[in-house]
């Protein structure tokens, strides 16, 4: 008798109290510093501006991630709550999104789970999930994109709508930061490339094959094309409706097309060197951080310094090459599409004109290398090597509960407390 076919558990109850439990985690201290800092000095004003519709600031960057800042002040108040609150749960809609995304691409309990862990420890997504930047909102809309396709190829009876809202997700991670775009034109291209490989005769207008039987190429153009671009355009409705720097005044930009210009010129002009700037390569081996905060500020010395896990994100190299022979050798799709996100996420910034560049730009790339750590963990798992498939799990909670007191703006001793957590100088 044939065995019978696998019917591996959903960890459905899993991702949300992983999810929940790091959204509590993310409220401790969430108010602290009671003052702005880091980059909120600029994504604050330019909220209180879009409330107020006055003068249109902070023109460089889209508007989707200001927005929901604002949302945020108008539900709580202009307060540190009010300000932080939003990424908070972008936080943790972007660690379930991930895990869900994962989970339809491989059917793994284990490496759904590893991933969730690698995530909450990985320093880059709860130093983020605590402070009124961008960068959260723009991860968060592409997890939850990607979370959508991935169950668009595992049930294609669901993949019209997943795709519809994939569309709209995609749209809003680029409304959110441009970082997004090359990861948002990899599903569309993702989808032709496969389709056509199916070999079907009607390419454009045939129903059936992967990735996603029962919709067309045209139709996934529409979902995955159209739809983003729509999606994106809305997002600027505010900026015609500003009293002053409106979009299509003479104070402003003429048209849509020249504010995108002219905003590219604003991110190109930036040129003096900055004391926190830092290259990819920099940010592949964790050798560069930024202090968020560190000073003396609501009754104590309190830091926030922005690093990568250095054991996981070290660790995720060597499994990014696994992931590329595992993909592209050994036919396994999940590890193909995490690396090529990493590749492409990583790859703008190596040939980006923009003169200085931040660690923080490698937050949407540290979350497809640790998917691939995920990915390569479970192939241990799956050999026997249980010991070795849980061991980084478990070291990577001791590093981070070790670092915590400096990823959370903890009460510390005293001004040179830092030294403790600095294990390498260019980390100072």
């Amino acid at each position: 008798m044939s065995r019978a076919p696998a019917n591996p558990r959903d960890p459905l109850g899993w991702c949300i109290a992983i999810a929940l439990g790091f959204w509590a985690l993310t409220l401790i201290r969430l108010t602290i510093p009671t003052k702005p800092y880091f980059d909120e000095v600029h994504y604050l004003p330019a909220a209180r501006e879009y409330l107020a519709l006055d003068t249109f600031i902070n023109r460089e960057h889209p508007l989707v991630g200001k927005e929901i800042i604002a949302l945020g002040m108008t539900l709580f108040g202009d307060n540190p709550f009010g300000w932080r609150i939003m990424s908070s749960i972008g936080g943790m809609l972007a660690l379930f999104g991930a895990m869900r995304a994962l989970w339809f691409a491989t059917l793994s309990r284990f490496a759904t789970i590893a991933y969730g862990i690698l995530l909450i420890t990985g320093f880059m997504l709860f130093i983020h999930s605590r402070i009124a930047m961008l960068d959260m909102f723009m991860v968060t809309f592409a997890a939850l994109a990607y979370w959508q396709l991935a169950g668009a190829l595992r049930e294609p009876e669901t993949g019209r709508w997943r795709l519809a809202l994939a569309g709209i997700f995609l749209g809003l991670s680029i409304g959110a930061k441009w970082n997004s775009v090359p990861i948002a034109a990899l599903a569309g291209a993702a989808f032709l490339v496969i389709r056509a490989n199916a070999g079907r005769r009607r390419l454009l207008l045939s129903h059936r094959g992967l990735p996603v039987p029962g919709i067309s190429l045209v139709e996934a153009g529409f979902w995955l094309g159209v739809v983003p671009l729509a999606v994106y355009t809305l997002t600027y409705l505010p900026g015609w409706f500003f009293a002053h720097g409106a979009i299509g005044t003479p104070s402003g930009s003429t048209n849509f097309f020249t504010f995108h210009l002219d905003a590219l010129k604003l991110q190109e002009s930036v040129i003096k060197k900055h004391p926190y700037m830092s290259r990819w390569w920099q940010w592949v081996f964790d050798i560069r951080s930024i202090w968020y905060l560190y000073e003396h500020v609501d009754g104590a010395q309190r830091g926030v310094v922005l690093i990568g896990n250095p054991l996981t994100m070290l660790l995720g190299l060597p499994a990014l090459i696994w992931a590329a022979w595992a993909g592209f050798m050994k036919r396994n799709a999940a590890a193909a599409g995490v690396f090529l996100i990493y590749a492409l996420s990583l790859g703008m910034w190596i040939v980006a004109d923009k003169p200085v560049q931040f660690y923080y730009h490698y937050f949407l790339p540290s979350m497809a290398l640790f998917a691939a750590l995920a990915l390569a963990l479970n192939a241990l798992r799956q050999r026997g090597h249980w010991i070795m498939a849980w061991t980084p799990l478990v070291l990577s909670v001791v590093v981070f509960v070790y670092f915590y007191p400096i990823l959370s703006a903890a009460r510390l001793s005293g001004k040179l407390a830092y030294v403790h957590w600095m294990w390498i100088n260019v980390w100072r």
